[in-house]
């Protein structure tokens, strides 16, 4: 059963005020009935050397993807991994990780296409539950398998392909990568060859908007005022996101849907590792959008 939101008179202004959670929140519900809490990291090792009490770890290499298919897991699998975390259809998920909440992002995007309609973020994630000293465990959560039911997989409302974005160039597409990313001078190092890109850029017609636009110093959202400012430039709907991964650009697509309301916001997590690696696809390189350069 869903767990009441979080009053914070901050969020109010936000489109959809109870996709987010303060420290002070998520402390006082612990161990409420319909609650679950998970971290979910880039660094997966993080959550062994203390965690929020209660939090169960999702490992978004090891749980939601599937190195095969290099796609993320179906249907049955998700159902799988929900009833082993002890997780309800119903329940209220509090997602947080290290990153700038990054991965945490991410994780509730793909919880999003199997359609879990409660998910939300701690604002600030795990660095601010930390510097606040609060309470961390190395204790795991004792799981009681749940009843989730059969899922399928959503791969249309908030996901783009590869064709779609490459038969879409020219409409709105943000690149949510640093700006050395997008003009090609400097890739982020990928903690594994498997994630390496062969060519540097962009692609065409992209604009750049880095993911980290959207929070202050210490990692939580920017008020709406700031946000508005920030994305008002954009178009209304039909916005593509994308990053290296998939994963920042997935924070991206979080704000512009439940923080500012913007319809018709689609991830492309193939984003850069896929569109850059790829024979004959175009790629332009840069500080702005423009030059087209084929390799």
């Amino acid at each position: 059963m869903p767990v009441a939101s979080d009053p914070h008179p901050a969020f109010g202004s936000y489109a959809v005020p109870h996709r987010l959670v303060t420290t002070e929140w998520l402390s006082a519900n612990i161990g409420r009935p319909g609650l679950k809490i998970i971290e979910a990291n880039d660094d997966i090792l993080l959550y062994d050397i203390g965690h929020v009490p209660g939090a169960v770890k999702i490992d978004w290499r090891g749980d939601l993807s599937d190195p095969v298919t290099r796609d993320y897991i179906d249907g049955p699998r998700f159902t799988a991994l929900m009833r082993a975390k002890g997780i309800g259809r119903d329940d209220t998920v509090v997602i947080y990780g290290d990153r700038g909440n990054a991965q945490a992002a991410h994780t509730a995007w793909i919880f999003t296409l199997f359609g879990h309609d409660d998910v939300r973020l701690l604002d600030g994630g795990r660095d601010a539950w930390l510097s606040e000293e609060r309470d961390i465990t190395f204790d795991l959560p004792t799981l009681a398998a749940s009843d989730y039911p059969d899922v399928t997989r959503d791969d249309v409302t908030a996901r783009a392909s590869r064709e779609q974005v490459l038969a879409r160039l020219g409409a709105p597409l943000i690149d949510v990568r640093s700006a050395a990313e997008y003009a090609g001078d400097g890739e982020e190092k990928p903690f594994d060859s498997e994630y390496a890109t062969l060519r540097g850029g962009h692609v065409p017609t992209a604009v750049n908007l880095p993911w980290t636009s959207a929070c202050g110093p210490d990692g939580r959202f920017l008020s709406r005022a700031e946000l508005d400012a920030v994305y008002g430039q954009l178009p209304a709907d039909d916005l593509v996101v994308y990053s290296r991964l998939g994963e920042r650009s997935s924070h991206t697509w979080f704000v512009l849907t439940f923080l500012l309301g913007r319809t018709s916001v689609r991830n492309y997590d193939g984003s850069w590792i896929e569109w850059g690696n790829s024979v004959r696809l175009p790629i332009a390189r840069g500080s702005q959008p423009g030059d087209l350069t084929e390799i």
